[in-house]
């Protein structure tokens, strides 16, 4: 690069200037230098960091069982890595105004468009003088600057002062007009239904447990009991009973559903400690084919996981059930072999696989998921298109692959110890090959249970503070399915 000092002046005028120039490009080498400094400085402590939390999450993902975290827990860990780089990122653009400059176009050409539903509230921010600096002269208004960012209105509680005024006739006596008080969710109590229904969703959708939801309240001065919102909780539930009813009969008039169970603490009074009772989900999802029917899920509460309990779920349904390989299920389609038919879960089998990868049993694990994958990427292809068009592709792209997949397992079974947990595996796909099959023949049907398997998820977290809202019922005064509050409200909020 070519400097002042390239050709030397003889005059002190001369040399002079070629002084000042050449500390003016020290200068600016300096300032570039720090700049260069700043970053790599960032670059290291990002690095640090990265790397950390990368070894912290195979731990978490890969490590002994006792350390692995479940996906919700894996998702907070996430989180908290997400926070710490973007910690970083502002504290480095913090130290170089140029660094920040470029993120800034980054952030606006990367940022997700916001609903057309959302109303906008317009905010104009002008010249603190509309004279012309120079002249003083009036300006006037060439353009403008718009940016758009997503804004919140914090929760505001209020008091809804119903008056009902009463008239009197001057000319007869006794007589007195007055509209009729609207009907209450709860005679005489405090809250409105849209304050119950918000304690509703922030429960079963938002996961809040009642003691935060007095803490919430609290701080804006309102003291409300932790049993005071069980009681509107409790007295909602008993009103949306018919609904969950009604929507219980419309899915099982479906010729399709997506069955599944989990666990969930009971409280056993007079024992002074829990049991595990079980929370069945049948679920409705016809996205994927483009159907017209609205997606729903239904909970029914048990006190077990027996084969009698899904009968008893299912003993109004005839159509094809997508499950997991439960033996419960194959009950019931045993004893209704004309009415229930069973279309099993390509997840499960993928999940089961990738536990042998984990476990080092590498080879024929990865060979099969690498199969399973083939099948989803045709699934892919094929999303929200009509069954018959579905039932086309996969008869054309995905019988192929499967066909092919149960030679070669056949093949791998014979050459793996029958002992062995890979054999196991094996034996599992191919004992349940006709349900997992029967998806090929039929657009209606999903390759995985995957929808019902969301909806009941995020009960997981709702574990550790349900024990208050479950309770055994003795068994005289309970059906074979009693409904607790959880039920109907969780039908109503439940994700898919």
């Amino acid at each position: 690069m070519e400097t002042a000092l390239d050709n030397v002046p003889e005059d002190a005028e001369a040399l002079r200037a070629a002084f000042l120039a050449m500390r003016s490009e020290a200068a600016a080498l300096k300032i570039e230098n720090a700049r260069l400094a700043a970053e790599n400085t960032y670059l290291d402590t990002l690095n640090q960091k990265l790397a950390h939390y990368v070894a912290k999450l195979k731990r978490l993902s890969f490590g002994p069982s006792s350390e692995r975290l479940d996906p919700d827990q894996l998702q907070l860990a996430l989180e908290d890595i997400e926070q710490k780089i973007a910690e970083v990122q502002a504290e480095h653009e913090r130290a170089i105004p140029a660094e920040k400059a470029k993120r800034t176009r980054e952030r606006r050409d990367a940022r997700p468009s916001l609903p057309v539903h959302l109303p906008e509230v317009y905010v104009t921010i002008e010249p603190a003088s509309l004279a012309c600096p120079c002249c003083q002269g009036a300006l006037h208004r060439i353009g403008e600057d718009a940016a758009r960012r997503l804004d919140v209105i914090p929760v505001q509680y209020r008091i809804l002062v119903t008056h009902r005024p009463k008239y009197a006739c001057r000319a007869c006596e006794g007589t007195i007009v007055q509209a009729p008080a609207p009907e209450r969710l709860i005679s005489g109590g405090l809250p409105t239904e849209a304050m119950v229904a918000s304690v509703l969703v922030n429960k079963y959708a938002d996961h809040q447990p009642l003691y935060r939801q007095s803490q919430a309240l609290a701080r804006q001065g309102i003291r409300i009991d932790r049993s005071t919102l069980a009681f509107w909780v409790g007295y909602a539930a008993a009103e949306l009973k018919p609904l969950w009813g009604r929507m219980r009969e419309e899915l099982l008039t479906s010729s399709q559903l997506f069955v599944d169970e989990t666990t969930a603490p009971v409280l056993d009074p007079g024992r002074g400690s829990t049991k595990t009772g079980y929370m069945w989900a049948i679920a409705q999802d016809q996205r994927r084919w483009g159907g017209s029917d609205p997606t729903a899920v239904v909970f029914t509460y048990a006190p077990g996981r027996g084969h009698d309990h899904a009968i008893d779920l299912l003993k109004d349904f005839k159509g094809v059930v997508q499950c997991d390989g439960y033996g419960a299920y194959k009950t019931l389609a045993k004893r209704r072999p004309n009415e229930v038919a069973l279309s099993h879960c390509w997840s499960h089998v993928r999940r089961d696989f990738i536990d042998l990868s984990k476990e080092g049993l590498t080879p024929i694990a990865t060979e099969a998921l690498r199969r399973i994958a083939e099948f989803y990427a045709v699934e892919a292809e094929i999303r929200g298109r009509p069954p018959q068009e579905r039932r086309s592709v996969r008869q054309a792209k995905t019988k192929p692959l499967i066909q092919d997949m149960n030679v070669w397992l056949n093949e791998r079974l014979s050459e793996v110890p029958g002992r062995l947990p890979t054999a196991g595996v094996i034996r599992y796909v191919l004992n349940h090959w006709d349900g997992l099959t029967r998806f090929l023949d039929d657009g209606h049907l999903e390759l995985d249970t995957n929808s019902v398997e969301r909806a009941i998820r995020p009960i997981a977290l709702n574990r550790n503070y349900a024990r208050h809202v479950i309770m055994r019922r003795s068994s005289r005064e309970a059906p074979r399915f009693p409904r607790p509050d959880w039920a109907a409200a969780a039908a109503l909020t439940a994700p898919l």
